[in-house]
């Protein structure tokens, strides 16, 4: 495909037609037709043939556009070969914008055929290819339901996926949970017809810096006998969001080559409800060896989440991130389409936030405060699973020694974003621009370029994944869905301090 063969996306800022450099016959159409380069505006330029011969589209002023906004014409242009033209700013975010906004989830209908777009000469194709696998994959592991996609499924997928890329691939399932001290695992998933498990996949040199990725893989969440509503249920094929993505993450830190000890460790259950499903009241021993106080079987994530992570952090690796859907808390706070993040390091949230802003990605900085604590206390355990306020980061924190920055991603909006389908979920991470500790170090920009040979010719931990999840087309569920994905990641503990 070459841009000879292509049709032209001529991308025009608000109140620039006249400096578009269109013919007047085109200036003239657009005139006619009410286009004004307003963002997200579109129109067909017609052929002295009568066929399409362009399309114009706007991009609005610099206020209104984010750096993805091509994502809509993608949702927007019939099928076809198209390049970019005129004011579509940086060319990488362009196509990578373009690329994400085209996605459609079809395994199980006959799907419309996405536009296709030939990246600027400026462009990196190969890390925009990247980072388009790493999405999509996400996506369709999101959008695929439950009765394709549990325990059993999962698993298999996620042991394709680690052969397929070289990568080592353990599992510890069913009973063997409690003689690896994985019991919260295990309690939390016992009453579903297919055994919870852990996966835990390795890849890369030993002598590199150590990368673990946990993502959280609830395959179905009812709410256990703390059962949710049937709005509350509808959408819970995607709690198993979290591992998803940090599944499409190692997909791009192995694909680009990454020089790194990459870890992924994935607890997988089903929250199911049967005469073996854990209760309220319920006192669970952790992996740490903290006692934990069931107040609540729908805060199940967190409990897995604190096994995972324990045994993570036993290695302390020289960076941690968990992904996961968690809590809505920090929703509440900063509403549907803004993050929240909370670090025991203020420079690296700082990094984190500029990053963010740099990709269409924001962050707003929320605080760990230590009293309270207070609010997880127990009258029998160590600590509670819920408590009197939405803090539970810290239980995660009480349940694994180390740092730890959470954010969260929002929930199902009803509001299109540029790259991002309507009513999509969003996790996206930005990697920052910072020193991590003394053995690695990231410099420069905060999206790398790939050298000649086909590796990362600077930053280790570039900018990796930007991949909007589940597609959702019934407006019903435009106001469920998640009570918010969490990313979170720890420095070793000789980098922060004690924990």
């Amino acid at each position: 495909m070459t841009v000879q063969s292509t049709t032209p996306i001529i991308v025009v800022e608000e109140g620039r037609v006249a400096s578009a450099g269109l013919s007047s016959a085109s200036a003239a159409w657009a005139k006619a037709n009410g286009f004004t380069g307003k963002l997200g505006q579109a129109l067909a330029l017609p052929g002295p043939d009568g066929t399409v011969a362009g399309q114009l589209f706007g991009a609005g002023n610099a206020d209104d556009r984010t750096p993805l906004f091509l994502g809509l014409a993608a949702a927007k242009l019939s099928a076809g070969d198209y390049h970019l033209e005129g004011a579509y700013g940086d060319a990488q975010l362009a196509a990578l914008g373009f690329r994400l906004g085209a996605y459609h989830f079809d395994r199980y209908r006959s799907g419309k055929v996405p536009p296709r777009i030939v990246s600027p000469n400026d462009a990196d194709s190969a890390e925009a290819d990247l980072l388009v696998e790493a999405a999509f994959l996400a996506r369709d592991l999101i959008n695929t339901p439950t009765n394709d996609l549990g325990p059993d499924a999962f698993d298999a997928a996620i042991r394709e996926f680690a052969h397929a890329r070289g990568m080592t691939c353990k599992a510890v399932v069913g009973g063997d949970l409690l003689s690896s001290n994985f019991p919260m695992i295990h309690a939390v998933g016992r009453a579903a017809s297919q055994p919870p498990r852990l996966m835990d996949l390795g890849w890369g040199k030993d002598t590199n810096p150590k990368i673990t990725l946990v993502g959280k893989g609830v395959t179905f969440d009812t709410g256990g006998l703390d059962i949710k509503n049937a709005a509350g249920m509808l959408l819970m094929k995607k709690d198993m969001g979290g591992a998803a993505n940090v599944l499409g993450l190692a997909h791009a830190i192995v694909s680009a080559g990454l020089p790194v000890r990459l870890r992924v460790l994935i607890p997988i259950v089903e929250n199911a409800i049967s005469a073996d499903s854990f209760r309220p009241g319920d006192v669970l021993k952790s992996r740490k060896g903290l006692t934990v106080e069931i107040g609540n079987t729908d805060a199940e994530g967190r409990l897995i989440l604190a096994d995972a992570l324990a045994l993570a952090d036993e290695e302390s690796p020289d960076l941690l991130l968990d992904m996961a859907t968690l809590t809505g808390a920090a929703r509440v706070a900063l509403g549907p389409e803004l993050p929240a993040l909370f670090s025991t390091d203020d420079h690296l949230a700082q990094d984190l936030m500029a990053s963010g802003l740099k990709v269409d990605d924001p962050l707003w900085q929320m605080p760990l405060w230590s009293p309270y604590d207070a609010m997880l206390a127990s009258r029998i355990a160590d600590v509670n699973n819920v408590g009197t306020g939405g803090f539970a980061v810290r239980l995660w924190q009480r349940c694994f020694s180390g740092g730890l920055l959470t954010g969260r991603r929002p929930g199902y909006t009803s509001t299109s974003w540029p790259g991002r389908p309507r009513l999509a979920q969003v996790a996206r991470l930005g990697v920052p621009t910072t020193e991590y500790d003394r053995s690695m170090t990231c410099s420069g920009s905060a999206t790398p370029n790939v050298d000649d040979s086909g590796g990362w010719s600077k930053d280790p931990l570039p900018q990796l994944i930007q991949h909007p999840l589940p597609e959702c087309h019934d407006t019903r569920q435009a106001g469920f869905g998640l009570r918010g994905d969490q990313i979170v990641c720890s420095r070793p503990r000789n980098a922060l301090g004690k924990g």
